[in-house]
């Protein structure tokens, strides 16, 4: 949450010249409503049914650069789909700068009513056997976007 995935996944895609998707913008299409009101009207589980639908149909194509949420991985089918049909790309940011991201965090269901410095940590620490499973990790604390593209090109360069 706030290391940067969809705006990364936008400019990597640009630079790729390829078509990008941001997982949460296609849940939302899907089903006609934000992912916001979708956790308030029908809960985390059934997010998180439709976010393993939208993945297994978006993973059915090729060239693209996908943006997933954060908890997309603690599903392990989802993430054995992603091991298996992509190049995972993990960034992280230190929690200052994810506190300073998130801002107030009214539109991030997972931090309503909780201390956002807690939860978020919290999500890390449970998370965090799951995000090391991603082929490459950047730490975006201190780059630009920019930079953060050019240190995944190198990185999966190099993986190939």
């Amino acid at each position: 949450m706030a290391a940067g995935k969809s705006a990364v996944g936008r400019n990597l895609a640009k630079r790729l010249g390829r078509r990008f998707v941001d997982l949460d913008r296609a849940i939302e299409k899907s089903a006609g409503m934000k992912v916001r009101q979708i956790f308030e009207q029908k809960g985390e589980r059934y997010f998180r049914e439709l976010e393993k639908e939208t993945l297994a149909r978006v993973l059915n194509k090729q060239g693209q650069v996908i943006a997933t949420g954060g908890g997309v991985v603690l599903d392990n089918d989802n993430l054995a789909r992603l091991r298996a049909q992509s190049l995972v790309v993990g960034l992280n940011a230190s929690i200052e700068t994810l506190l300073k991201r998130v801002g107030n965090g009214t539109t991030r269901p997972l931090l309503q009513g909780a201390d956002r410095r807690e939860r978020i940590e919290a999500m890390l620490q449970a998370r965090a056997e799951r995000y090391a499973q991603a082929e490459i990790t950047i730490d975006t604390t201190d780059l630009t976007l920019d930079q953060v593209v050019d240190r995944i090109l190198e990185a999966a360069q190099g993986a190939e």
